[in-house]
Order: structure tokens, then sequence, then C-alpha cells
């Protein structure tokens, strides 16, 4: 996804979308206090804050509602409130950031309300004031749910495990039946019960408590593979702090991309933003690895804010313009490889690409991508799925997946960026991508090589690197099987 497509995304919420979002979650108020801590009280050893201004804001999904109306969209909330001065509160700021509510009330309850005392901009202590919404009658919410999820574009369930989204699963079903796209930002160890979901959001911590430790990546893509079939949600998102967030669906590579945050006063808040940009993206037709690029910026901005708040088009505009941040190395989707390397070249760098099976990694294949790495700044290698592979070496090959042997070659400290393709040949993912330099092993002349027409085509050049004499992947697994000596 190019910089370009990215800020004309943003340009189109800027002008302000008839994009519908529905929010339904756990709604609560965040109090914050400022104030000067100068003494130790003498009463106990504790920082005495002398309180000079209070700020009430909208948190939990309330904040996810307002993020989305802060990047120019429509949003409805629902949500379960007491009946108190918290609630008129939370009506009230609401109304003043253009949401429209439908809070349901419970008399006797308590508004969830988290007080924050900041000084010196930082947050000394936090004090919850809170209700448990499990035993409440929330049949009037499920009915207004209902009729509201017809006219919606997206649909957002933020829940932070405090009763509202109990019935969740009637509530998933009912947008299902009318074909809306689904994020749940997820709490808990029970994600059987976001079924049908569209996206979930856990965080790193969430996402282990359910699937288990991750040594690296790898693992991080293998378990969320696995966890989206076993609870059959479609795509799983995972956010990792300051390390960024990883994207794994059902119909594509993994997509993993950096943090960008260049400053991070809190995080409060930051994972409403994230599902509100991509509630929006997604209600402008974008595709998911669009809108987690979008989300992915809107998160950096937010971080650097202190306490819940919002990101609007106009930040997110200047952060692109704050400088470009090339994609990390490693394993990237083929619009991302794309993006990279109009960063690199912009930069000045030189494209080199080759591509394989790389079925069992040998040092004929060590030897060549050093050689290949040599003839530029950046070395891009494209991978034949798995399919692929079978249809060009028999049944009984790949011996790796493709998800293994692609983070076998990332690990390469001379390989920068590993891509998968579906096809027999590269041709389209070289005229997509048109390197600087196409390598290719073996005994090919440059016009033969597959692609290299259009590399010539562009400027660039097509090289030809000797192969190490009796390396191969076959000639390992004959060895293997004891077929050869």
């Amino acid at each position: 996804m190019s910089s370009e497509r990215l800020r004309h995304v943003i340009e189109r919420m800027a002008q302000g979308s008839t994009v519908r979002v529905l929010v339904v979650g756990d709604v609560m108020v965040d109090r914050y206090w400022r104030g000067p801590a100068g003494r130790v009280s003498p009463e106990a050893p504790v920082v005495v804050v002398r309180i000079e201004g209070q700020e009430p804001r909208a948190g939990g999904a309330a904040n996810v509602a307002c993020n989305v109306v802060g990047l120019r969209a429509q949003a409805c909330l629902m949500g379960v409130v007491g009946e108190d001065e918290a609630a008129q509160e939370l009506q009230s700021l609401l109304e003043a950031q253009g949401v429209e509510s439908r809070l349901h009330a419970v008399p006797g309850a308590r508004t969830i309300t988290k007080l924050r005392v900041i000084a010196r901009q930082q947050q000394l202590i936090r004090l919850d004031f809170e209700s448990d919404f499990y035993s409440v009658d929330r049949s009037a919410l499920r009915a207004d749910f209902e009729q509201r999820v017809r006219d919606c574009d997206v649909v957002v369930l933020s829940d932070y495990a405090k009763g509202t989204l109990a019935d969740i699963r009637q509530l998933i079903a009912a947008a299902n039946a009318c074909g809306k796209p689904i994020i749940v930002d997820p709490k808990g160890v029970d994600f059987e019960r976001y079924r049908g979901a569209t996206l979930i959001t856990p965080n790193l911590s969430e996402f282990e408590a359910v699937a288990g430790p991750c040594r690296d990546l790898t693992d991080l893509h293998d378990k969320a593979r696995a966890l989206s079939l076993a609870v059959g949600i479609q795509a799983i998102l995972v956010t990792r702090g300051e390390h960024g967030m990883s994207l794994v669906t059902s119909h594509a590579a993994p997509l993993d991309l950096p943090a960008l945050a260049r400053e991070v006063f809190d995080v409060t808040g930051a994972g409403d933003t994230v599902v509100a940009t991509l509630a929006v993206a997604l209600g402008l037709g974008e595709r998911l690895e669009t809108a987690m690029t979008l989300a992915n910026h809107a998160a950096s901005v937010v971080v650097g804010k202190l306490g819940t708040d919002t990101v609007t088009p106009a930040e997110l505009l200047r952060s692109f313009a704050d400088g470009e941040v090339a994609p990390s190395r490693g394993v990237l989707a083929e619009d991302a490889v794309w993006e990279a390397i109009q960063i690199a070249r912009r930069r000045g760098e030189r494209i080199v690409m080759t591509n394989g099976c790389f079925d069992l990694l040998h040092p004929g294949h060590l030897s060549y991508l050093a050689a290949a790495k040599a003839l530029g700044d950046r070395l891009v290698v494209a991978v034949n799925d798995d399919a692929s592979v079978t249809r060009l070496k028999g049944p009984e090959r790949p011996v790796n997946p493709l998800s293994h042997r692609m983070a076998m070659l990332a690990a390469l400290e001379v390989v920068d960026w590993v891509l998968p393709f579906s096809e027999d040949t590269p041709a389209r993912v070289i005229q997509k991508l048109l390197p600087d330099v196409l390598v290719k092993g073996g005994d090919y002349t440059p016009d033969a090589v597959v692609g290299g027409d259009s590399v010539i085509a562009a400027g660039g050049e097509v090289k030809i690197l000797p192969f190490i004499e009796g390396q191969s992947s076959t000639r390992m697994i004959e060895r293997i099987r004891g077929q050869s000596t």
C-alpha cells in the first residue's frame, strides 16, 4: 500500500463520510484530576497532589465512538449505564462530540467511572467505581441493536468484561444475518463467544492468555491461524505495543507492521483508536490490510497524547509528513513489499529480487542469496506457495510449509523482505515490483529468465549467478531417503 494511496483514503475521511459505525459495549467515564506534586504527606509516606484541574472524557466503548466521529464518520453508541450523575455527564460528553447515543439506564446501578490522578504528566493512581451489568435485563438493548444494525455499515463490539456484551453471541448472529462486518475488541480467555466475527483485536498478552506463549512471529502467526479456525473468526489482529501489530487472515500471508510512535506519553485508549480506525476504513470499502496500516498510524498519534483521546484525519496526514517509515524486515504482504521498495528507492537504494521454492535451505542457497544481496542495497525474495510447489515438484513437496520456508529466509541477515506468490511463475509479481536487478541461479541466459523482459524494459538488469555444484533440496531429500549417496 503506497503512501499516496493511504493519503487518498485519509483525504476521503477528511471530507466527511457517510460511513455509519454501530458501536456496542461497556461504556464509562474517564476522569482526570491534575495538579503539581511537590511534597510527601505528613500522615503517610504518600505524595500530596494539589488538584488544579479536572477533566471528564468518554471512555471504553464510548471512546471508540468518539474516535469514529473524530475520523469524520457517523457513530451510534449503545451501552448500559446507571441512573446517576456520571451517566448524565457521559451523555453530555457524547452530545458534544456528535455521537448518537442510545444508553440504557439501569435503576440502582452505578455508571462505570475511572478516576486518574495526574502529576507532571505522570499517572499516579487510578480509582475505579463500577457496577457489574451481567445480571441486568439487556433485552431492550438487544432489540434496539437488532433494529439499528440494519442501517449501519460496520459493527464494533467493545468488550471490557463489564457485562454489557454478555449476549454477544446473539448480537454477532444478528449482525451476520444483515451481512455486516463485525470487529470485536475482546476480553477474557473465552474467544469461542466471538465466533462469527470478521475480526478480533486482542493485545499480545490477551492473545497469549488464550493461544499460549509465542516464541517469535512465526509462532504467533501459526497460533493465530489455528485459533481463528478453531473459533470461527475470519481474521485476528494482534497489537504488540512497541513492537507493532500483526494481522493473520484465512486468505492472505500474515502482515506485520512495526510501531511508528516516536514519543509515547500514554497508551490509555490506544486500542479504542485502532478499532475505530479499522471500522471507518472498512466502511469506506478499503481492504483489511489497508485498514490495518491506517490504524497503525492512528495508534502512533494517539499514544503521543495524555489519556483517552481521539485522532483526526489532519493528524493522520501529519503523521505521514513527519517522515516515511519503511516496513520492517521480514515476511510482508505483496502491497507492503511494494511500499517498502518505493520508500527505499526514494532513499536512493538499489533493489535486488530473486525467487524460488526454498524448500530446504542449504549452503548453496546461502551463497546464492549473499551474492544476490551484494548486487544492491535491498534483497527481496519471492517464494512459491505450497500449492505451486506441489504442481512444480510433485505431490510429496514441499517438505516444509510456506510459513516455515518464509520464516527461515526472513531470519537470514542478507534478506530484507520475503513475500509469497501463488502462480507457477513469478512473472506477475516481478512485473509489479520491478526490481533494479533480477537475479536467477543456474545456466539461464538473461533473456530466458521469467519476468526479465519487464525488468529490462523498466531500465533494470538481469543477473545470472552460479549455483554450488551438488547442492539442491531435491538431492538432500534423496540422501535422507537413502536413494542417493
